[in-house]
């Protein structure tokens, strides 16, 4: 199959999921528990994306210098630091990291 097949497809697929969403009755919306489990998954995905993003290159599990940028920023949140000190922070961290020859 063409790879225009797959493109029209995932572009079907997203379409009648959001359409599915928009028939959804009020009623289940309405539900305390669908705000908090959309807060979960949220939660658990972007984690999931960090996680994707630092520990892995193509197919590998690696350590290199984002892990340590990760440590830093982490230490950042959690000592409540504004949000772009935390990202400058994870920055600076990861360049000084790879600068020292910490690098894949």
């Amino acid at each position: 199959m063409s790879m225009w097949f797959w493109v029209l497809a995932a572009a079907a697929i997203a379409y009648v999921s959001k359409l599915v969403g928009y028939l959804v009755p009020d009623a289940v919306l309405d539900h305390p528990l669908v705000p908090r489990l959309a807060g979960l998954v949220t939660a658990g995905l972007l984690a999931a994306l960090v996680v994707m993003n630092t520990f892995a290159s193509g197919t590998e599990l690696v350590l290199d210098a984002r892990v340590g940028a990760l440590v830093v920023a982490g230490v950042a949140l959690w000592l409540r630091a504004p949000f772009l000190a935390v990202v400058i922070l994870g920055a600076l961290t990861a360049a000084l990291l790879r600068w020292a020859g910490w690098a894949v």
